[in-house]
C-alpha cells in the first residue's frame, strides 16, 4: 500500500518527433535568452516596466491607459491554445511548455554527469559516498547556474539589462537593490525547484491545464494513441518471429522507458499524458528492428481507431475558435495601429464651476496631457469652436516641453466677458498641439456662466 511516487528517469530516444520537438523547445529557450539583448531605436525592444508603469514593445509604448490591449493579447493566447487543443491535444505541453523545456534540460544535465536511465536509477539506490556526492554537487552547480541565468533573463525583461548589468559597478550585482535580489533569488529558487525536483509532478498534479484538456476534446482531437486491437495480446518473442495469436506489441516497455511522465500509453488516454510522442519514436524503432510495420503507437484520433472512419478536421468547434481567433487578432490591429501619439483629457474644476469678479468669468480645468511618442515634444494649447466669443483661454505655460511617454496635469482657465457669454452652459474646445504641427489632439467640455441674483 505504498502510493510513493518513484522519481522518473527517461530513457532518451531519437526519431522523427524528438527532431521536432528538440528543434521546437530549444528554440523557444535561445528566443526567451536572446530577446531581452534586442535593441530597437537605442532602447531595449521588450521592458516590461512595472514600476513606472510602461511596457516598452518594439517601438510602441504601452501605459496603464493602454492596458486593454493586452486583454486582446491574452484573448488571442487563449482562443490559439483552445483551437490548438481541440485539434491535436496537449502538443503545447509537449512541445513548447518551459516546464517540459527546463525538465528536459535538467535531464540531459542528469544523463551527462551520472549517464542513460539505468545508471541513474542505480545511482538513485546507491547509498551515499564521495563519488555520489560529487556527482550529485556536480549536476546541483550546473542546474543553479541554469536557474540564476534564467532569473537574470526574466528580471531583465522587467528593470532592463542596462541597470541589471552595465550599471556602473563592478561586479556588476553590486549595483542591484534589495528587490532585485529577492526576486533573483525567488527565481532562482523556484527553477531550480521546479526543473530539479518537481518536475512530472507540475504537469500531472499542479497544471489545470491537463485537467480540462479533456472537456476540449473530441472524437477528432488528434492523440498519441496505442492501437489495441493490433498490439494486443502482447508478448515477447524472437526477431522476424510472429507467433500465432499475439499481436505486434513484443512488450518491450520502451514506451514505458521514454515517457516523461512515466506512464503506460497502453492503458489508454490519461491525464499524465503530455503528448510528446517519445513512445511513438521509441516503439516505431523497436517495430523496425522486429521487422513489423510502423504505427502501433501513433497520432490518430479517436473516430479514425474506432470508428475507421476518416478524420473530420474542420469541425464546428474548431471553425467557431478561427472565428474568434480571426475576430480578436483583426481587432487588435486596429486597437495597436489606431493608438494615438497624443492623448488629452480635459477635466472641469468640480469644486467651484465658475467664478464672477469684475465683469469676468473665470472656469479653471486640468489637462491631462499625455506625450505618447518615443521624442521629446514641445505643446501648445488653444481655445477651438464656434461659441468662444468673448472667452480667452489662460495657461500656466506658453510653451509645455515632455519627454517620451511622460504625463502631465495641465491647469488651464477659459475667461469670459460676462456681458458676451450666454448663461448656461456653453461646449468649449480646447486642442492641444506641437510646435511643428506634426500632433493635435482636442477634447470639450461646458463653460458654465450662472449669474448671481
Amino acid at each position: 500500500m505504498d502510493a510513493t511516487k518513484q522519481r522518473v528517469h527517461p530513457r532518451f530516444v531519437k526519431g522523427k518527433y524528438q527532431n521536432i520537438r528538440l528543434f521546437t523547445m530549444y528554440a523557444i529557450l535561445v528566443a526567451f535568452l536572446v530577446a531581452p539583448w534586442i535593441r530597437w531605436n537605442g532602447r531595449q525592444a521588450i521592458l516590461l516596466d512595472v514600476i513606472e508603469p510602461k511596457f516598452y514593445i518594439f517601438g510602441a509604448t504601452f501605459m496603464p491607459q493602454d492596458f486593454y490591449f493586452f486583454a486582446f493579447v491574452f484573448i488571442i493566447a487563449a482562443m490559439l491554445l483552445f483551437m490548438v487543443t481541440v485539434y491535436a491535444g496537449r502538443v503545447w505541453c509537449g512541445y513548447a511548455c518551459p516546464q517540459t523545456i527546463y525538465v528536459h534540460l535538467y535531464q540531459h544535465v542528469e544523463k551527462w554527469i551520472i549517464g542513460e536511465r539505468n545508471k541513474r536509477i542505480k545511482f538513485d539506490k546507491q547509498p551515499w559516498n564521495a563519488e555520489k556526492i560529487m556527482k550529485t554537487l556536480a549536476v546541483h552547480a550546473i542546474w543553479l547556474v541554469i536557474s540564476a541565468i534564467t532569473a537574470l533573463t526574466f528580471i531583465a525583461f522587467i528593470v532592463g539589462t542596462d541597470y541589471l548589468f552595465f550599471n556602473g559597478h563592478t561586479p556588476f550585482f553590486m549595483g542591484w537593490s534589495k528587490m532585485t535580489w529577492i526576486f533573483f533569488l525567488l527565481i532562482t529558487f523556484v527553477t531550480q525547484t521546479n526543473g530539479g525536483y518537481m518536475r512530472e509532478h507540475m504537469c500531472v498534479h499542479l497544471c489545470p491545464y491537463g485537467r480540462f484538456q479533456s472537456v476540449m476534446f473530441d472524437k477528432d482531437t488528434l492523440l498519441v494513441s496505442y492501437d489495441y486491437e493490433r498490439g494486443e495480446p502482447r508478448g515477447a518473442r524472437k526477431k522476424g518471429d510472429h507467433p500465432e495469436g499475439y499481436g505486434d506489441c513484443v512488450d518491450c516497455n520502451m514506451c514505458v522507458q521514454v515517457c516523461p511522465t512515466g506512464i503506460d500509453i497502453r492503458d489508454g488516454l490519461q491525464v499524465e499524458c503530455i503528448q510528446c510522442a517519445a513512445c511513438v519514436d521509441a516503439c516505431n524503432d523497436i517495430m523496425d528492428k522486429v521487422g513489423y510495420p510502423r504505427g502501433l503507437i501513433r497520432y490518430t484520433t479517436e473516430r479514425q481507431m474506432l470508428e475507421k472512419q476518416k478524420t473530420k478536421i474542420i469541425s464546428p468547434r474548431i471553425f467557431a475558435y478561427i472565428f474568434v481567433l480571426g475576430a480578436s487578432i483583426v481587432a487588435a490591429t486596429l486597437v495597436a495601429t489606431g493608438r494615438a501619439p497624443l492623448e488629452l483629457e480635459i477635466r472641469h474644476d468640480r469644486k467651484q464651476l465658475s467664478h464672477e469678479r469684475h465683469g469676468q468669468v473665470e472656469n479653471s480645468y486640468v489637462l491631462k496631457i499625455v506625450n505618447k511618442t518615443d521624442e521629446r515634444q514641445v505643446y501648445r494649447v488653444r481655445l477651438d469652436g464656434d461659441n468662444t466669443a468673448g472667452m480667452t483661454l489662460r495657461s500656466r505655460f506658453d510653451k509645455l516641453p515632455l519627454q517620451a511617454n511622460e504625463p502631465y496635469d495641465l491647469p488651464v482657465s477659459i475667461i469670459g466677458d460676462a456681458n458676451v457669454v450666454k448663461v448656461g452652459s456653453t461646449p468649449v474646445t480646447i486642442t492641444v498641439y506641437t510646435e511643428d504641427g506634426k500632433y493635435s489632439a482636442s477634447a470639450t467640455d461646458n463653460f458654465v456662466y450662472q449669474p448671481k441674483k
